[in-house]
């Protein structure tokens, strides 16, 4: 099983409630595109995306956004309403090319924001945007959730039967 929406004739599609700001945004275009139903709405955050199966919200942020000094900004007011009302929050901060604006406008976000929930991923273009997306969001909805869970136990278990210090606990306690 694969979880970035690509299981070949298994295709993953849920609804997104898309803000009505992104109505005419590529990665709406491209969610589109692969059959996802897509709902805009006007209650939903301008530059946000929410999954409502995983519980997972993202809002897209163009580093050119930022003020030049990083200083207060409507930007920042943005993301803490957003963090506010979303409990599983995601910064997509795109740009194509990051230079020292980029990577200081991540640093800012990354301080600001270190005690909430929000996680900040680096994307460098609308396909990376729409990829991670599906990624996360499949990876937490159900049923995938109880899978990736299934998965990683399993994958706990094989790591502690062939590990040798396992192994050597385990001939200890047959002495």
């Amino acid at each position: 099983m694969t979880l970035n929406g690509n299981d070949g004739a298994n295709l993953w599609k849920t609804t997104i409630i898309v803000s009505t700001s992104l109505r005419n945004h590529d990665a709406t275009r491209m969610l589109g595109a692969q059959q996802h139903r897509i709902r805009f709405s006007d209650s939903v955050e301008p530059g946000a995306l929410v999954f409502p199966l995983s519980g997972t919200a993202f809002l897209i942020v163009n580093p050119q956004e930022l003020p030049e000094g990083l200083e207060e900004s409507d930007v920042f007011d943005r993301i803490k309403k957003f963090v506010q009302v979303h409990r599983n929050s995601f910064l997509l901060l795109q740009a194509s090319f990051y230079g020292k604006k980029e990577l200081e406008a991540l640093s800012v976000i990354q301080q600001r924001f270190l005690g909430s929930s929000l996680r900040v991923l680096p994307v460098r273009s609308h396909a990376d945007a729409v990829k991670g997306m599906l990624t996360i969001a499949k990876a937490t909805s159900k049923p995938y959730v109880e899978r990736v869970r299934e998965m990683m136990s399993q994958a706990r278990a094989h790591i502690i039967e062939s590990s040798p210090v396992w192994e050597m606990l385990r001939d200890r306690m047959l002495w």
